[in-house]
C-alpha cells in the first residue's frame, strides 16, 4: 500500500489495526535496513558525478529539509548522500561524506548553487546550467524518486 502512496493513516483505516501498531511495525522493519552505501570499487582516473539536492520538509513546510546526493554518471550508482540543510553546510557533509577516490578523481558536476563553489576545489567542480546536459542523470533520478514517493512530490510537476 506505500507502494500506492497511501499514507499510514490510510493503510490502518483500511486494514482495521491501530495507527500505533503500525507505525511501530514500520519502525521496527526500518530499523532492519542496512544503512551504509556499497559503491563498486573504482579505479582512480576519470571520475564524473553529478550532485544535485532536493528537499522534503518533517511535520510541517517550515522545517525543510535537503537530501544532498551523488551519483556516479557512468554507472548511475548513487555514490553517497547527505541529509542537512541547503546550505554551506549541507554541501560540506555531501563533499566529506564521498569515498576517497572520488574526492581525489572525480570532476563534480552541478546546478550553479553557490553552496558548491565555496566547498569543492575549483579544478574538482563544473557548475553548469540544467540546458547544458551534464546533470540529466541525477535530474532524472530526482524526477523518478518524486513520482515513487508521495512526500517528495512537486505540487508543479508538468507534463509537457
Amino acid at each position: 500500500m506505500l507502494l500506492e502512496k497511501i499514507p499510514l493513516a490510510g493503510i490502518a483505516r483500511v486494514t482495521s489495526v491501530s495507527p500505533t501498531w503500525l507505525q511501530e511495525y514500520v519502525n521496527a522493519k526500518y530499523d532492519k535496513v542496512y544503512r551504509g552505501n556499497q559503491v563498486s570499487p573504482k579505479q582512480s582516473g576519470k571520475l564524473i558525478i553529478e550532485c544535485d539536492e532536493l528537499w522534503s520538509f518533517v511535520e510541517n513546510k517550515r522545517n525543510k529539509q535537503w537530501i544532498w546526493l551523488a551519483l556516479d554518471n557512468k554507472t548511475s550508482e548513487i555514490v553517497e548522500f547527505y541529509l542537512g540543510s541547503r546550505s554551506r553546510e549541507g554541501a560540506l557533509g555531501l563533499w566529506k561524506s564521498l569515498p576517497p577516490v572520488y574526492r581525489q578523481c572525480a570532476i563534480c558536476y552541478t546546478d550553479c548553487w553557490e553552496s558548491y563553489d565555496k566547498v569543492i576545489p575549483v579544478y574538482r567542480h563544473k557548475a553548469v546550467e540544467k540546458e547544458s546536459g551534464k546533470t540529466n542523470h541525477i535530474e532524472k533520478f530526482n524526477n523518478t524518486l518524486r513520482q515513487r514517493v508521495s512526500r517528495l512530490v512537486k505540487k508543479n510537476f508538468v507534463f509537457f
